[in-house]
């Protein structure tokens, strides 16, 4: 991504966070970018040392936490629960539609893909959490795969 795309990204994100009436700090931002840049997905304390090497005042990881919550709660940042990391939304500038957002997270690389898949899938899926006796409580799903990359090179 170069500093012109990311730059575009972080404007769009501080009108997302002051629509809601909320403010993208300079922390905030820079975990956003942190994110943003990164290939694989990262854990609070990755962000955490990542942003103490570079910044003259170190941050704690329980701000991190802070952080990572409120971007989550602007839908700006996705947790994945089954790696307990997070990952910056592909949809930050547009083009989420009503589908539902899934994670593809390879094994190897750790690389992910957010991708949409359709209310009706998630609904179906539903249907059948209903039947067996449970109740669907989060519509994410973040499949183990393997990316291209990794597969050739297993090949």
């Amino acid at each position: 991504m170069n500093t012109q795309q990311l730059s575009h990204i972080i404007c769009k994100a501080k009108d997302i966070c002051a629509r809601s009436g909320g403010r993208l700090t300079e922390k905030r931002k820079h975990v956003l970018e942190h994110l943003l840049e990164s290939s694989t997905p990262l854990s609070a304390y990755e962000i955490t040392d990542a942003y103490n090497k570079v910044s003259e005042k170190s941050m704690p990881t329980m701000s991190v936490y802070r952080i990572l919550e409120f971007l989550e709660t602007e839908s700006l940042v996705h947790k994945l629960s089954s790696a307990n990391k997070y990952v910056a939304c592909s949809h930050i500038l547009g083009g989420c539609s009503q589908e539902i957002t899934q994670f593809l997270i390879c094994g190897k690389c750790q690389s992910t893909k957010e991708i949409a898949v359709s209310k009706g899938i998630i609904d179906e899926l539903g249907k059948l959490v209903d039947k067996v006796g449970y109740r669907l409580t989060n519509s994410q799903l973040e499949l183990q795969c393997l990316c291209n990359n990794c597969s050739a090179s297993t090949a």
